[in-house]
């Protein structure tokens, strides 16, 4: 008799656990497929807000080629700080599809020490340089451009220069910015 029971019991524990195993298993899958979805929706929000950025940078006017978000063109980012910059748009008011080529580069470390050189300030930028390819007539081609900043950067200034050419490096617009760090 005290074996049946034994047995019993030991059955129970077990059923016990499988429905506890059971639940955190179930939960953990929720949690995850949460997740995924939020940064799924936070991926389509940033693109939202960066469309609406361009409508409200270009608007109705219709003789902006280039613009940049945001539209101060001062930029503030921490010694040390990472993936941080500025978006900029170049719209092709061509009649026809045309392809284009952007730089930025720096062009002013005068409010900087010395050991900051303009090709060193440059090399701050991921995504300096790069094409367009087969832009539609009207159309608006957006970029991310970041800032990795090192942790012994100086506290300064620098002024950098944005230039879209067309592919035979006829200009076609620009704009200059200033990336101050802190």
């Amino acid at each position: 008799m005290k074996n049946k029971r034994a047995a019993m019991e030991m059955s129970v524990g077990t059923m016990v656990t499988i429905v506890l195993l059971m639940i955190v298993l179930v939960l953990g899958i929720f949690f995850i497929q949460r997740i995924f979805s939020s940064g799924t929706n936070a991926i389509d929000t940033i693109d939202t807000e960066m469309q609406n950025q361009i409508q409200k940078l270009f608007g109705s006017d219709e003789v902006t080629k280039v613009a940049m978000y945001p539209t101060s063109q001062r930029i503030t980012i921490k010694q040390g700080d990472r993936d941080k910059g500025f978006g900029f748009f170049v719209r092709n008011l061509d009649s026809t599809t045309s392809s284009f080529k952007f730089e930025i580069k720096a062009t002013d470390t005068s409010a900087c020490p010395s050991s900051l050189t303009e090709d060193i300030a440059t090399s701050y930028l991921l995504g300096d340089i790069g094409e367009i390819n087969d832009l539609q007539s009207g159309d608006t081609y957006q970029r991310l451009v970041t800032f990795i900043i090192p942790a012994t950067a100086p506290l300064c200034t620098i002024n950098y220069d944005l230039v879209v050419k067309r592919d035979n490096d006829e200009n076609y617009g620009g704009l200059n910015f200033a990336l101050t760090i802190k």
